[in-house]
């Protein structure tokens, strides 16, 4: 019996008796989407017809013939020579379509013993371990220029906050080093994810795996994976190598809007701890007088987008039957939008740090107001003999004292400070200086001692060196 093709001219079309209504194949066409996927795409190709040739599957002249065809598309769509035609179905059948106009019956063979559904996992996992790689790269640089930063201010003091309310003396050192600490733990779940993404689904076909010959594990080393998928009905219906980074890329974006919250507080005049340099600030186009913080704005706002993005795949997948199922279509989009938005943000994030000036009077000033001593004080009262919920409330009855007249507690008079309590001397005064409070943190790991931060800085730097080799 003579071929048709009647279904639309489309690959698979031999099983139809009718043309494609065209609204169905507007909806069922993903070239606008996984478009971005050719070089992954013609890449697993000739890494597949290469290793059929080996196994004895496709003749030695297909196998050539396919390689310089795959080739030169490859060449014409890099140059821009070749336009990727808006209305293919998906990028696999543009690239087989249009290998096939070029070599002949060779291009028909090549997806022999392949099934798209294997060949579109392995296309987005090659995508995505690469951009693991770019993410990677750009973390690495925001976490290297905090702790530069932090090392640079190991003494520079400023107020700790809860409840956004001053609370205890810190330094700026110890506060930009919590933060890399989470990019930290943020780089190494990026290299988890990876790791265990880096299995190839190439081989397993539609959900059943191939009666041919096949090396999958061929394949999978030539693509630069570390092992292949061991059953071939997960291979295909498995995106939790699209989950996990999102996951992690979520996380990101959270402790990064984080951070950016706090950016956008310190530029405020009414902080005044940071003022941001003119390259990465922007103005107002009717008050003159605006300088606003908008990169770490953006910041923010694209964490939400990286959320939806994830929670998008989550609700995707959550009622999917195995195996493949065509609503598995729709998840590139999320992923390349949580990647393209923390690609997008990173540079000009550390950028901003980079050139940013830090007001270290401003910061030392506002550790000076709101008693973030008084801690202290209590505690040098437990030195004395005195319990610490009675230290706290004798801290307490000061505080208020104080607040009322407009003072700290360090400008208290020492006959005042002993009406509260006799066993209070003139050596309290050394006890609760700012520098002082800081700095005897240091009798257990975690402390905003200098000598604690930078010995912690250290070991970042350590673990940054290890996680990037």
């Amino acid at each position: 019996m003579a071929s048709t093709d009647r279904g639309s001219g489309a690959l698979w079309g031999g099983r139809f008796n009718e043309a494609t209504a065209a609204a169905a194949a507007r909806l069922n066409s993903s070239i606008a989407v996984d478009g971005r996927l050719w070089r992954e795409d013609i890449r697993g190709s000739r890494a597949h017809a290469r290793m059929l040739a080996r196994q004895g599957i496709l003749s030695p002249a297909d196998a050539a013939a396919i390689e310089s065809g795959l080739l030169a598309i490859a060449a014409e769509l890099e140059s821009g020579s070749l336009a990727i035609d808006g209305g293919a179905e998906d990028i696999h059948m543009f690239i087989e379509s249009e290998l096939t106009r070029r070599i002949g019956e060779a291009g028909k063979r090549l997806h022999t013993a392949r099934s798209r559904n294997d060949q579109v996992a392995t296309d987005v996992k090659l995508w995505l371990l690469a951009r693991h790689a770019d993410i990677a790269d750009c973390l690495a640089g925001l976490i290297r220029c905090l702790l530069t930063i932090a090392r640079d201010h190991l003494s520079t003091i400023m107020p700790g906050y809860t409840h956004l309310q001053r609370a205890q003396p810190i330094t700026l050192g110890f506060h930009l080093a919590a933060h890399a600490h989470a990019f930290l733990r943020d780089l190494d779940r990026l290299g988890d994810a990876a790791r265990r993404g880096s299995e190839s689904p190439l081989g397993a076909a539609a959900l059943a795996g191939s009666g041919y010959p096949l090396d999958r594990e061929m394949t999978a080393a030539e693509l630069g994976f570390a092992s292949v998928m061991t059953n071939a009905m997960d291979a295909v219906s498995d995106r939790d190598f699209l989950l996990e980074t999102t996951g992690v890329l979520a996380l990101l974006m959270t402790h990064l809007s984080r951070f950016a919250e706090e950016i956008i507080l310190w530029s405020s005049q009414e902080f005044a701890f940071v003022e941001l340099a003119d390259a990465y600030s922007t103005g107002s186009s009717i008050m003159p007088q605006k300088k606003n913080p908008d990169i770490a704005e953006l910041a923010r706002a694209l964490a939400a987008r990286v959320l939806s993005d994830q929670q998008r795949l989550f609700v995707l997948l959550k009622g999917l039957p195995l195996a493949y199922n065509k609503d598995l279509q729709e998840d590139k989009e999320a992923l390349f939008d949580a990647v393209d938005s923390v690609l997008l943000v990173l540079p000009p994030f550390t950028g901003m740090l980079e050139s940013m000036t830090w007001r270290t009077k401003r910061m030392r000033e506002a550790a000076g107001l709101g008693f973030t001593n008084a801690t202290d004080f209590a505690d040098y009262l437990v030195g004395q003999g005195i319990a610490f919920r009675d230290a706290h409330r004798i801290v307490g009855e000061l505080v208020r004292y104080a607040s009322d007249r407009g003072l700290g507690l360090e400008q208290l008079p020492l006959e005042t400070l002993q009406a509260a309590d006799p066993r209070i001397a003139e050596d309290v005064y050394a006890y609760i200086s700012l520098e002082a409070c800081v700095e005897r943190r240091t009798a257990a790991t975690g402390g905003p001692a200098a000598v604690a931060v930078a010995a912690d800085i250290a070991r970042m730097e350590a673990r940054l060196e290890e996680l990037r080799r």
